[in-house]
């Protein structure tokens, strides 16, 4: 088997990201070679960013489905590139496109599909979904 090194740690607690760009960077890190599946699904149930108007955190969750190209997406460098939301001030429209715009620049999948639910706040659900299509 090829040693292989590991942008994030394999186990223990997880850092933070600095920054979103080390978070892409580790997402870029971490993608591995796709097996042949037709599609993949995360479903991260727990997802914090900030209102840009507020100041207060809005919480919600995010589901990434896409047809892998070359690549997947590994599920712990996805949890480490979401925390990199936490401080970010970014409507929930926004975080939609920007996420799938970064996935889909590390991935280059067939296809992706982002969606972010933020928990009602004011009595209010918001869900916005992003599609970005790629070569076939």
């Amino acid at each position: 088997m090829v040693e292989r090194n590991y942008y994030l740690p394999r186990s223990g607690p997880m850092p933070r990201p600095k920054d979103l760009a080390e978070a892409v960077e580790a997402l870029r890190q971490e993608a591995f070679p796709a097996p042949a599946v037709k599609r993949v699904t995360l479903h991260a149930k727990e997802f914090t960013a900030i209102c840009p108007r507020t100041g207060q955190p809005d919480f919600g969750e995010v589901i990434v489905e896409y047809e892998p190209n070359l690549l997947c997406l590994e599920s712990k460098a996805f949890k480490f590139y979401l925390w990199a939301f936490r401080d970010e001030g970014a409507y929930c429209e926004s975080l939609a496109a920007r996420i799938a715009d970064d996935l889909f620049e590390v991935l280059s999948p067939r296809f992706l599909r982002v969606v972010v639910k933020q928990y009602a706040r004011g009595g209010i659900e918001l869900e916005a979904e992003a599609v970005r299509y790629g070569d076939e």
